[in-house]
């Protein structure tokens, strides 16, 4: 029966994924989250069929029932993004439910901040103290159940704070140009959830990310042809010099760091053997 149990949480995933959907697109545009949802394009109001999660997306082929227009392929890649983070983190914390519903609630608000910066290259100071509440939530837990007391919060909010100071110095030095302010804002909370091993892992591995992701994005670019292909997310085609969010890299990376207990010692092991 464990699969059943492994559906339903992805069924609720994808659920919050739909909501989060709705609040991406309404963030910051002065619009309730109370309205009815409707197509974009010809404002038809949609029934709840074509509201299911993923299952609706796939049966209209990503396209609105009533006008035909495309609907964009981030609603289903959220739900479904969604789906498998509780899956991820009930199978690594389903044991431990308070911190299963904390890690969940961080990384709904982590889905915004990715797409939101991914669409407007922003990361809103609103997201990242909500995040930070989390946080602080998540270390008292921690520091609760492991009975490290105040040296263990320490610990982990000096990791935050480290982490903090080591994105502002990139975006100091660099005078905003190799790193936005909102980075180091993100990597606070961040790292105050990671603790002192995690935080490293959590900014090399971010860069590690960013690398390859960019590197793929150019060969793409390359064998397309230059200059000619613009994936959806970016507003030019990406070139060497091009400033694109590091938000998202940062993001998996964290998620890389809680699910699989990744520290600076597993990058040492990766560098050693």
């Amino acid at each position: 029966m464990e699969w059943f149990w492994y559906l339903m949480v992805f069924v609720f995933g994808a659920i919050i994924g739909s909501f989060l959907n709705v609040v991406i697109y309404r963030f910051n545009t002065g619009k309730s989250l109370e309205g009815r949802s409707h197509c974009l394009s010809c404002g038809h109001t949609l029934s709840w069929y074509e509201l299911i999660p993923v299952v609706s997306y796939l049966g209209l082929r990503g396209h609105c029932r009533h006008c035909h227009a495309s609907v964009p392929a981030r609603y289903i890649f959220v739900e479904v993004g969604m789906g498998i983070l509780f899956v991820l983190f009930w199978m690594s914390f389903s044991h431990v439910l308070p911190l299963f519903a904390l890690y969940a609630i961080s990384s709904a608000i982590l889905v915004v901040i990715f797409v939101h910066d991914l669409r407007h290259m922003i990361i809103p100071d609103s997201l990242v103290v909500a995040l930070g509440i989390v946080a602080l939530v998540i270390l008292s837990y921690i520091t609760w159940s492991t009975g490290g007391g105040y040296m263990v919060a320490l610990e982990h909010i000096g990791a935050g704070l480290g982490a903090g100071i080591f994105f502002f110095a990139f975006w100091f030095f660099s005078k905003g140009r190799a790193m936005g302010l909102g980075d180091a804002k993100l990597a606070i909370p961040l790292g105050i959830i990671v603790g002192p091993l995690g935080a490293p892992a959590m900014i090399i591995g971010a860069f590690w990310v960013g690398a390859i992701v960019s590197l793929v994005i150019l060969a793409f670019q390359k064998v397309a042809g230059t200059g000619k292909t613009q994936l959806p997310f970016l507003r030019t085609p990406l070139k060497m010099k091009s400033e694109i969010p590091f938000a998202p890299f940062l993001i998996l990376a964290f998620w890389y760091v809680v699910l699989f207990h990744a520290d600076i010692y597993t990058l040492i092991n990766l560098f050693v053997f």
